[in-house]
């Protein structure tokens, strides 16, 4: 995992693939509920990450609610059309915040400070 704090309120998370995509999404997911309203918007990575299961769909799931009660957003980029095809099949592309890749993400979120 790379973690970028691009500023006080953005954090742009590369994930990987199996195993290091469930390490890493579990040790965000303790961070998140330490750190609580202090967490930043977070802008999730996906380039590097060529399929999903049902745990890493359950773990962004998690990261989404607990950001979303602190008032703070979850953006996912760079998807492969696999990861897509899967958002799809799941419903999920109706819960998730999609952005085409990590740039546009980024200046969104910094116009919206």
């Amino acid at each position: 995992m790379t973690l970028n704090q691009w500023n006080e309120n953005i954090l742009i998370l590369e994930l990987l693939d199996e195993p290091d995509f469930s390490e890493d999404t579990d040790s965000i997911l303790t961070t998140i509920k330490s750190e609580n309203a202090s967490f930043p918007h977070t802008i999730i990575d996906l380039q590097n990450v060529t399929n999903l299961n049902s745990s890493n769909l359950g773990a962004l799931i998690e990261i989404k609610k607990l950001l979303h009660a602190n008032d703070r957003r979850m953006i996912i980029c760079n998807i492969t059309d696999s990861i897509w095809s899967t958002m799809l099949a799941t419903g999920l592309d109706q819960v998730f915040e999609f952005i085409e890749n990590t740039p546009v993400a980024l200046a969104m979120l910094t116009f919206e400070e």
